[in-house]
């Protein structure tokens, strides 16, 4: 049963699946499509073509799909796709993508705090978790599990790895690598997200062995290329690692630079690291 407030605007080639609810004031455009159990606040304004599929909440003054804000942008048939279970808050904003047939997507159990804003062409993968305010630019692709913190912005086609933290009102041009802990504005590398790694299960041992690859690659004063060689060099290669020098070894906008001195997750300062991690 589909429980429509009288005051909502619904067009009539929208298709609503079984148990949507639509609060009052909302406008539903053409083509949209709302999947099962999904529900929509009161003043909340889906535009056309986007989909939302089943099982979400979305709070008053959300907006989705609207046009990009792209100067590019010609009216071409475009659209935002949302996926299942995911939690989007008061005063959202998404925006559906720039370039004809081109999609803006978020994943599945995402939670996309209140003013945050995903721009043209991004991709939000699975269970991403956006603070209240985050400002993400066009084409930025957050990976599984992310975390921004609140009033974080995010410069247009940056990528943020698996598992990745951006603290609080941070900014960063560049990409974020994959597991890693990230703050300050400018961004920089601080360490590994102990706790989120924790969190998706990964071992003692696997931790252990990103830490390590950490040091090489962001606090051992080695190049990049030089860093990667190391690691293959000295350190037993498993699928995080893997994923880790891949990401950065195919980064088109570059890593951000590690934080050489203050709280550093990893160590102390740089010769305590050295200790640290070369004797795991």
């Amino acid at each position: 049963m589909v429980l429509i407030h009288p005051t909502a605007v619904i067009d009539p080639t929208a298709q609503l699946g079984e148990n949507v609810q639509i609060g009052p004031y909302s406008v539903i455009g053409a083509g949209v499509e709302i999947g099962d159990n999904t529900i929509i606040s009161s003043s909340v304004r889906i535009e056309d073509r986007t989909i939302v599929g089943s099982s979400c909440q979305v709070s008053p003054g959300a907006v989705l799909g609207g046009a990009p804000q792209d100067l590019s942008y010609k009216n071409e048939p475009t659209r935002a796709r949302i996926g299942n279970n995911n939690i989007i808050r008061e005063c959202v904003t998404i925006n559906r993508a720039s370039g004809e047939g081109n999609e803006t997507v978020v994943g599945n159990n995402c939670f996309l705090m209140a003013y945050s804003h995903l721009g043209h062409n991004g991709k939000l993968a699975n269970n991403v978790i956006l603070a209240n305010a985050v400002q993400l630019g066009g084409y930025v692709e957050l990976d599984d599990y992310v975390f921004i913190g609140g009033g974080s912005v995010i410069h247009q086609f940056v990528k943020v790895g698996r598992m990745a933290f951006m603290a609080g009102a941070s900014a960063s041009r560049m990409d974020l690598p994959p597991f890693s802990m990230n703050d300050s504005r400018p961004c920089m590398v601080i360490g590994i997200n102990t706790v989120g790694l924790k969190r998706r299960g990964l071992s003692s041992e696997d931790r252990q062995l990103i830490k390590k690859a950490f040091y090489y690659l962001w606090f051992s004063g080695l190049n990049q290329a030089h860093a990667i060689e190391a690691v293959r060099e000295n350190m037993e290669i498993n699928p995080y690692i893997e994923e880790l020098l891949n990401f950065v070894s195919t980064s088109k906008r570059g890593i951000n630079p590690p934080r050489k001195h203050g709280n550093i997750q990893m160590a102390e300062d740089a010769e305590k690291a050295e200790e640290e991690i070369l004797t795991v």
